[in-house]
């Protein structure tokens, strides 16, 4: 099911100055409006092109020799072997790359007098198990795949460190020999006086969690094609990508070509979730072979190769204290995060975790420190959240643990600590900057829908049979929107419309969202609207798709274009019309003159003006289009409250989520439908982690999950019906009013879940465990606790 309620606050667009405040048409014909996704018809027919549908006559394939160790000095590579094979056309190693590429860029975070620098292949050391070290292309994949089995590499091995307490640990095992230790960045905020809030605590609670590293497991693995046209010099790569500008930058950097030469085209992205964001090694690779050998390169990995070399995510241990009164009022808060970063990206991902410690919640008086080590596995990156989970996990673990411990309801508990309406926009203790909500609202309608107290109710009575039922809330806030975004809007000369935005989809309906807000703006039909994104060559400067942005800030951009189309277009039909363009009003695909209705030009007419061969009337530039950049003051901050309910079965440790309600506020909404499917899909991914996905490792450091067989993801019998209502404060930094949603789902679920399991435990006196929540762990727990009693 699903509600909105009437949105309430007011929008607007700062991006030039002199701008007007603008708002979605009064009577929308589009916008708001649930539709069907466009073009979904070519995705179901299987017509539309992935990224291994493309096959280029005398392409050649990649196949990497990867690291099977952690951390090694690489003291030879043999490529004899491999080259004797028919149809290897080139073996190359980090060192035979590394003298005619560049480095890929570093993390600018690092504390002073540290530096990364990596190349695709290893050059002298491989630090994690997978990091590849050479590079074999050959006529077809099998043969790739063959000879790379018949390189031989002699590694010299080192001791390699895995686990992020020991990392930081004085005389640690060091991934990067010049750095004096494993600490990549540290940062540290500070609000109040946290001493004085512990000294006046009625109850201190204290908590040690961990956040287990995850895997995004998108359907379709990472790849890429690169073909260089030596006749133009252009040098053109198709990739699984969630930002093909930012990807032409870096090829350009690494090979030294001017970026007007590097074009980046993405086909169709079979799930993305952050995770094929950023500048990937391999992707630089096939392009740099390509441009080398002058032939076409390709490379796509496996799901094993994937679970190795695709980035992590999550991997954190967090230490956190809360003081509270006895009745539940938050006092203070001191936090304390270990990202485990892993090998090479110095993924900051923590720090926002640490600029949203305080979440929805008042906190009087906070100290959070964040920081991040490296360590002899994969590389930790984005995923779906990207640090907001984890901010939330650890608040509203605290909050459940601070109710039992007071004998509150967890309901109550956060009543009394989320933000008040009239306290936006606010700043956090952390420098956040929130800039709408009504957090209490959407506490009471999630209490509400889900019947909280007849359900409360349930669980009692079922306590008194025996069942281990447990209901779990959590309220979130998170950053979304980072970063500006492009658009143009062009109108063709026979009326129909072509929209080019930055953003860059996978699969969340991007090109239906756009094409409803400029079809409303421009008062034409949705049909005549074409959306194109994911080329380089023909879209203006863009940032892509990452974030919860697409819609407040690429769809913003939209929006204002297709307003400077209007106001264009108002100036033609005026003087085509001999009218003053105020005396104009845009109706059913038309311009005419207000009380006037004979007095009227359509869209194409007004088009065919712009294009006129001698000009348009009245001495205006001729075209019909119109190209914005949206920045935004700040990032928006959606919000909401989740609650689950679970039973647990005492003799397996099965968990059957009984029911699950997500109560989002994500500001305006342009398209209810595609809003309702982000949060289901982002739920089931939450729901993943919070019972079952793990990265785990030996302490040797050997990845313990290389398939699906060893990484569970929920199969659709496991994830519940998701019951969905909303509540809009929309946003005042754009002018759709829209904040976001993709990651509402992945930030609310785990520990809502998490909560509900352990409120139904709580009875046997089990009071913390971490997640997966996997049936053997949650079975030991429940063994543990009914042995307690005989042994105290």
């Amino acid at each position: 099911m699903s509600q909105s309620t009437p949105t309430s606050g007011k929008r607007s667009d700062s991006t030039q100055e002199g701008d007007e405040v603008m708002t979605a048409p009064a009577r929308a014909r589009y916008i708001g409006k649930p539709l069907r996704r466009l073009g979904d018809d070519r995705l179901v027919t299987g017509a539309a092109p992935f990224l291994d549908d493309i096959r280029i006559p005398g392409g050649l394939h990649l196949a990497l020799v990867r690291s099977p160790v952690p951390h090694a000095l690489i003291r030879a590579i043999d490529t004899t072997s491999a080259l004797a094979r028919p149809g290897v056309v080139a073996v190359v190693s980090g060192r035979d790359l590394a003298t005619w590429i560049s480095p890929l860029p570093g993390s600018p975070e690092l504390l002073p007098g540290r530096r990364l620098e990596r190349y695709p292949l290893a050059v002298d050391r491989a630090r994690f198990v997978g990091d590849p070290v050479a590079a074999v292309v050959a006529v077809d994949a099998a043969t790739a795949l063959e000879a790379a089995e018949l390189v031989k590499v002699e590694y010299d091995e080192l001791p390699a460190i895995v686990d992020a307490e020991r990392a930081r640990e004085p005389g640690a095992p060091l991934v990067y020999p010049d750095w004096p230790d494993n600490v990549a960045f540290r940062w540290e905020v500070t609000h109040g006086d946290l001493d004085a809030a512990f000294r006046q605590a009625d109850l201190t609670v204290s908590l040690r969690l961990v956040n287990q590293r995850v895997y995004a497991a998108f359907l379709e693995p990472r790849g890429a094609v690169a073909r260089h046209d030596t006749a133009s010099g252009e040098l053109t790569v198709w990739a699984s990508t969630q930002a093909p500008h930012g990807l032409r930058s870096g090829i350009a950097a690494a090979l030294g070509l001017p970026e007007h030469r590097v074009r980046v085209i993405v086909p169709e992205v079979g799930g993305a979730f952050g995770s094929k964001g950023g500048v990937y090694p391999e992707y630089v690779l096939v392009a740099a072979l390509a441009y080398r050998l002058g032939r076409p390169v390709k490379w796509v990995e496996s799901r094993s190769e994937s679970l190795l070399g695709t980035v992590h995510a999550r991997d954190q241990v967090q230490d956190v204290r809360g003081a509270f009164r006895l009745d539940g009022t938050l006092l203070g808060l001191d936090v304390r995060i270990l990202a485990n970063v892993g090998a090479y990206n110095a993924a900051t991902t923590a720090l926002r975790t640490g600029l949203l410690a305080a979440g929805p919640y008042r906190v009087p008086s906070l100290h959070v420190l964040v920081e991040g080590v490296m360590t002899n596995i994969t590389p930790l990156g984005a995923y779906r959240g990207a640090g907001r989970p984890e901010a939330a996990y650890l608040l509203e673990r605290l909050m459940d643990a601070a109710a039992a411990d007071l004998g509150l309801d967890p309901a109550e508990v956060r009543r009394r600590n989320l933000l008040r309406t009239d306290e936006f926009p606010y700043r956090s203790p952390t420098g956040a900057r929130y800039d709408s909500g009504d957090y209490h609202r959407a506490l009471a309608v999630a209490l509400d829908r889900f019947g909280y107290d007849e359900e409360r109710a349930s669980q009692r009575r079922a306590r008194a049979e025996g069942r281990l039922v447990g209901i779990g809330l959590a309220c979130y806030c998170e950053f979304a929107g980072p970063g500006w975004e492009s658009a143009t809007v062009r109108v063709h000369p026979d009326g129909s419309v072509s929209v080019l935005s930055g953003i860059t989809p996978s699969g969340q309906g991007h090109s239906t969202m756009l094409a409803q807000i400029v079809a409303d703006v421009l008062g034409v039909e949705i049909e005549r609207v074409r959306v194109r994104t994911g080329d380089t060559g023909a879209i203006q400067q863009g940032i892509g798709t990452f974030g919860s942005r697409s819609t407040a800030v690429g769809g913003s951009a939209a929006f204002l274009a297709a307003h400077d189309v209007v106001a264009k277009a108002r100036h033609l039909a005026a003087h085509a019309l001999e009218a003053s363009p105020d005396d104009l009003e845009l109706l059913d695909g038309a311009f005419q003159v207000r009380g006037t209705p004979d007095r009227r030009l359509s869209w194409q007419a007004v088009a065919r003006l712009a294009h006129r061969f001698d000009g348009p009337p009245g001495g205006v530039e001729p075209g019909l289009e119109a190209t914005r950049f949206f920045a935004p003051e700040t990032r928006t901050v959606p919000s909401g409250a989740h609650i689950a309910m679970v039973e647990v079965d005492p003799e397996t440790g099965e968990i059957e989520v009984l029911r699950y309600l997500a109560v989002d506020d994500c500001g305006n909404q342009v398209n209810p439908l595609l809003v309702e499917g982000q949060i289901h899909g982002a739920v089931a991914q939450g729901l993943g982690q919070a019972l079952l996905e793990q990265v785990p490792y030996s302490e040797s450091g050997q990845p313990l999950a290389r398939s699906f067989l060893d990484y569970a993801i929920p199969r659709a019998a496991q994830v519940p019906l998701v019951e969905t209502a909303h509540i809009e404060t929309p946003s005042p930094l754009n002018p759709l009013g829209a904040k976001g949603v993709g990651e509402a789902g992945t930030t609310a679920a785990p520990p809502a879940i998490v909560n509900a399991v352990l409120d139904a435990l709580r009875p046997l006196g089990v009071r913390h465990l971490d997640m997966p929540l996997t049936p053997e762990r949650v079975w030991r727990a429940i063994r543990d606790a009914r042995r307690a009693p005989a042994s105290s």
